[in-house]
Formats: C-alpha cells, structure tokens, sequence
C-alpha cells in the first residue's frame, strides 16, 4: 500500500470470484451502488468487466482520495466520481420507501432522483461496522432500491450462531480485539434485517477462503 495508491491483496484474490456472481445477479441492472468501496480496486475491475453498469463508489471521507487515485488511472466511462457516505446518516430512517428521503449527502440524492439505483453492493464490511450500522445500511438499502432492485453482500458469516472455519473463528477474535463493536455476524440475524427493509433472500452462495455472497431481491 501507499499514500497515493491504496492496495489490498484480498481484493486481488475474491474480486473473479464476486464477478462471477455479478455476472449473473446484475445483469438486468444499470446504475449500482458500492457502499464501502474501500481502495477503490474491486470498482476498476467489475466496471470494466460489465462496461452495461454506472459503478457508483462510495465511502468515508478518509477513503476517497485512494479511490480516487484508482478511478483515475482506470479512466472509465461508467465510474463517476467516489461519493463521501457513512451508513451512520441512515441510523435514523423512516421506511417511506421513496428514494427522495434517503438521508445521506446531497449529491446522493441528487443522483437516486435523476437515476434510480437499482443495485448495491458491499464487500467485507458488516464485520467491520457495529450492529447499529448494520442495521442502518439494510434499512438505508430498502428505501434506496425500487421493486425489483438487487443487494448483493459478500464475506464472512456465521451460521446457526457458529462459525463455518476455525480461521473465520481466529478472525472475528482478531476483529473483537481491535473493536468490540465490530465482528462476524450471524447470516439469520442479518436475513431479518434484509427481510425487514423488504428484501428477500435470492441466492447464498459459497466463495474461496470461507466466504460467502450473498443476494437480496426487493419486493416492494
């Protein structure tokens, strides 16, 4: 990593297996949303490999220059520049179901109003926000996606309160060391969420290094 070019070697290794995924789950969408985008590596890649989306990244403040730095060099078409967002605007969200009243910044909302979303996407991040955080990003993704719009997650979870390896087990020990607020979270816990903000579950699908990607479809 440096300070101009951010570099994560995860992303090198899970972003063909995630393009997999999108391949097929957004195919029908045009205009997506990464929350989270981080270095900014996983958009060059699946922008370029589905030339058919807007890839909008999106993170903290603290993260923009990096993403910035990748979006630039990559030159495409279809990666506007990075919006500033934190999940924490969404912390206080009615369910009113109209793309216009999502809290957030104002170029966001500028953007849902001129072109609709109709995809999000997050990669290893729940694990890193607190609970309230998850809360808000699914209640956040249920105001923002139309009837038919797609949520697809990918990372670790647990299942059925447990964890699925004894290095996801070594991981979120490692993430509760560093923040008690962060950690793997349990698939069901997170399912209600979904189910909540209107989403139902259309696939959960098993990725390399004990990871999952996960894919909600809006149903109202």
């Amino acid at each position: 990593m440096t300070d101009d070019k951010p570099f994560s070697p995860a992303c090198e290794r899970n972003r063909d297996p995630i393009l997999a995924v999108l391949r097929e789950h957004f195919a029908e969408a045009r205009h997506v949303l990464e929350v989270g985008s981080g270095t900014g590596q996983h958009a060059v890649h699946f922008a370029a490999a589905m030339p058919w989306l807007a890839w909008q990244c999106s993170d903290r403040a603290e993260h923009l220059p990096g993403i910035r730095t990748w979006l630039d060099e990559a030159a495409l078409a279809n990666t506007p520049p990075p919006l500033q967002l934190d999940v924490d605007q969404w912390s206080s969200l009615p369910r009113s179901g109209e793309p216009a009243t999502l809290p957030g910044p104002a170029t966001l909302e500028a953007i849902a109003r001129r072109d609709p979303f109709d995809a999000v996407f997050s990669a290893n991040t729940l694990h890193i926000m607190g609970w309230p955080q998850v809360r808000a990003f699914f209640a956040g993704v249920g105001v923002l996606l139309p009837r038919g719009g797609t949520l697809a997650v990918y990372g670790p979870f647990n299942y059925g309160g447990d964890y699925t390896s004894d290095s996801n087990r070594e991981f979120d020990r490692w993430l509760r060391a560093r923040d008690p607020a962060s950690g793997i979270r349990d698939f069901e816990a997170v399912d209600a969420l979904a189910r909540d903000a209107g989403l139902a579950l259309q696939a959960d699908i098993a990725m390399p290094a004990n990871n999952r990607c996960v894919v909600w479809r809006t149903l109202r």
